[in-house]
């Protein structure tokens, strides 16, 4: 074929050596057959996996939280005390609060826009101070004070109380309430209503859906560091159309209105103000007069006597960056960001000790990399430079003068630690921080000296350990060691290692990479059916050297498939000239470079090709059912999870970002919709989606049932009582993974 092939030096030597070392070290148990129920049942295969790592600001302890053996959903707090060398019980969530939880219904939303499930103890809150601890649980919120290791209830009403944060100085704790901010004084217990707008279609300190869903914002109010104010935004949904929709749980059908921007129609209204905490004096900051706009990070400077919030054009393409002071009320524009396509949001904004610098993050040069400002809006370095892109600015060392960032200057398919100078010399140059091939998510000490890293590689389970600034190994947090205890142990001999490559697009000008799972012992002569496993879509990757455990993927290899993924453009990590080309046209160059995928998996003499699926959920639902309307002749059957189909039924930021808005793009909306191609189905196609979804709403499912029906094409259909976009929970993940095998099986393994 026409595509050149190449296997990385990931994919042979160093897992050639990674096979070699784990072979060594493998556990010696009786080995079990790994089951979907095993693969969603307690205790986690993949060993203990503590979430929300954080250092105590005292730097005495590192918290986490973890599931509980017998209860893989139910978390509680747990510290590593760094003096006693010791992991233990800090906070068990049943000593809090033993009862079932009823959340209200935008905690629900809350919680589904964060993709968080569970129980107990789900968030957590250090006083700066280090001495005591905020958890809201069951809509109420308990201060946890260390020292005496008791909890006291602040909240006790019907309303559920969101949002909580300990301010600065740790003299209040602060909520949402009744879509209003409030503050209770901890030592008194005072409480006191800071805004008394809130109400109806009116929210104070509440983030939008689509902040919140689209833009990685979960707050609308943030306190200055000298205590003295809080931020807020003022939200008015009344411009935004109610989406009547049906929530059909087993026992009963709610009928929900619903806030909804569906792309092309009005936004919430949004005002910016301040209001001081003593008093309670509120202050609107003046957006400017251009109202349909977004507002999607506001941050204080660290004296506390002015803030900046970033103004970004409804269209996407221009983000400004304004400053304002609190005393006597005047903005400046420090910068401003302009795209011929979009501009991608990031959290990377941060301020020096001296109140007149700060870090910002930039695709200018058509790669995320970081520069230095000063308060006049004038660039004083770029920091960082090269044809990869940075991920995250973690932590400035203003005394040493080296920034660290995550990133992906050696390969995009691992997150490395790196450091570079604070002045800005050598912006090529960056330092390599972290030791180990494949991905880690750093948390830095307050005082810079150490930081936690939690690593995984393709054939290692998450580990936490603890590391000095300059990458050397302290301890282990958490080893996590695949050992004859370790609940992945019976079926650790069982797992296949993937082997990754490269192709060429079928223009020849970009590298796609994928990854390949295949059966543990392939029969010579024999053909294996294989399932393209595919999101596809923006912000997203599959193909990299992390953990994914003995998941879905590795059952349906062990049933006989092939398992393939490939990382299409438009989606992460690779610089703008890779996600850009699907501005204005989805579902169009994401297809041909799957098909440039299936076009590989043909060459290969062990594939059958006439047995060649394709799954996804979400933004991959709707690469399915594009690739089996689109390119039926390559994608013999097809399961589409939760798709959007026809994309006027999605949102407002995300859906005009890359699609621009409807009126500029009429022509685009129609090639992107999935409804001018069903005519072209033949393959056996197999749709789910959760019938209570406000995400991509159970409309786009029910639309292209409707259209099936009317061309005549038949099609499997299962539907989920009571389940969100996420499909959380035991029953729905074993019964739909059981439907997805078993559609393939019938479809599949029933032909000779």
């Amino acid at each position: 074929m026409k595509n050149a092939v190449k296997q990385l030096a990931i994919g042979v030597s160093a897992l050639a050596l990674c096979f070699i070392s784990v072979a060594e070290e493998a556990p010696k148990v009786e080995p079990q057959e790994l089951t979907i129920d095993r693969i969603y049942s307690s205790p986690s295969l993949n060993g203990a996996t503590p979430k929300s790592l954080r250092f105590s600001p005292d730097g005495k302890r590192v918290t986490y939280l973890q599931g509980k053996q017998e209860d893989l959903y139910r978390y509680d707090l747990w510290e590593y005390h760094i003096d006693s060398d010791e992991n233990r019980l800090l906070v068990d969530s049943k000593d809090i609060f033993d009862g079932i939880e009823n959340l209200s219904d935008e905690e629900k939303a809350r919680r589904e826009r964060q993709r968080i499930y569970g129980s107990g103890i789900m968030e957590y809150k250090f006083s700066n101070d280090g001495k005591a601890l905020l958890f809201p649980l069951n809509g109420d919120l308990y201060y946890y004070n260390l020292a005496e290791k008791k909890a006291k209830r602040l909240t006790n009403t019907p309303a559920f109380e969101t949002d909580a944060k300990f301010s600065p100085k740790a003299n209040f704790v602060s909520f949402i309430r009744n879509q209003n901010i409030f503050v209770i004084d901890i030592d008194s217990g005072e409480e006191t209503k800071l805004t008394k707008s809130g109400g109806g279609t009116i929210k104070n300190g509440m983030s939008e859906f689509v902040a919140q869903e689209e833009m990685g914002r979960m707050t609308g109010y943030w306190w200055s560091p000298d205590e003295k104010y809080i931020a807020f935004l003022n939200v008015d949904e009344s411009p935004v159309d109610i989406a009547v929709r049906n929530e059909i749980y087993a026992e009963e059908i709610k009928l929900v209105e619903q806030r909804y921007p569906y792309t092309g129609t009005p936004n919430v209204k949004i005002k910016l103000a301040t209001v001081n905490v003593k008093s309670q004096r509120i202050r609107t900051i003046d957006i400017g007069e251009e109202t349909d706009i977004y507002i999607p990070r506001v941050n204080w400077l660290p004296k506390g006597d002015a803030l900046t919030y970033q103004w970004q054009s409804r269209d996407q393409k221009t983000l400004k960056l304004n400053l304002y002071s609190v005393k006597n009320r005047r903005q400046s524009t420090l910068l401003t960001e302009t795209s011929s396509h979009w501009l991608n949001l990031h959290d990377d904004l941060t301020f020096l000790s001296d109140n007149k610098r700060f870090i910002w993050a930039s695709e200018r040069d058509g790669f995320k990399h970081l520069y230095l400002y000063n308060t006049d809006g004038e660039q004083l370095a770029q920091l960082t430079k090269g044809q990869w892109v940075v991920d995250s600015l973690h932590a400035v060392d203003e005394q040493a003068g080296w920034i660290y960032f995550t990133g992906r200057a050696d390969t995009p398919l691992e997150r490395h630690l790196y450091k570079a100078p604070l002045d800005g010399k050598s912006p090529e140059h960056v330092v390599r921080v972290t030791k180990r091939n494949g991905f880690h998510d750093i948390v830095f000490s307050s005082d810079l000296n150490t930081y936690i890293n939690k690593f995984s590689n393709i054939q290692t389970p998450s580990q936490v350990s603890l590391h000095k600034i300059n990458g050397e190994h302290i301890t282990w947090l958490e080893e996590n060691k695949v050992d004859n205890n370790h609940p992945i142990a019976p079926y650790y001999d069982q797992l296949v290692m993937p082997e990754f490559g490269t192709l060429k697009s079928d223009d020849e000008t970009t590298t796609l990479y994928y990854k390949i799972y295949k059966p543990k012992q392939l029969v010579p002569g024999k053909k294996y059916p294989v399932i393209v496993n595919v999101y596809g879509g923006p912000y997203a990757q599959r193909v990299t050297n992390r953990w994914q455990g003995a998941d879905f993927t590795q059952f349906m290899v062990s049933q006989g498939y092939i398992v393939f993924q490939l990382d299409n453009r438009g989606s992460n990590y690779r610089g703008t000239a890779f996600e850009f080309p699907i501005y204005e046209n989805l579902g169009d160059i994401e297809v041909t470079d799957q098909v440039t995928g299936v076009k590989f998996l043909r060459t290969l003499n062990y594939v059958d090709e006439q047995r060649i699926g394709i799954y996804g959920h979400s933004y991959g639902g709707y690469m399915a059912l594009m690739s089996m309307f689109k390119a039926g002749e390559y994608f013999k059957a097809g399961v589409s999870g939760a798709p959007v189909t026809d994309w006027r039924l999605y949102d407002t930021h995300y859906t005009e970002r890359y699609l621009n808005h409807p009126k500029a793009n009429e022509k685009g909306y129609e090639s992107s919709s999935v409804f001018p191609y069903a005519k072209d189905l033949n393959g056996p196609l197999f749709i789910y989606h959760g019938m209570a979804d406000d995400n991509v709403l159970f409309t786009n499912t029910t639309k292209l049932i409707k259209t099936l029906q009317d061309e005549n094409k038949l099609f499997e259909l299962m539907t989920y009582p009571g389940a969100k976009h996420s499909m959380r929970g035991k029953k729905v993940k074993v019964h739909l993974n059981n439907s997805i095998i078993d559609f393939f099986d019938r479809h599949f393994k029933a032909q000779p």
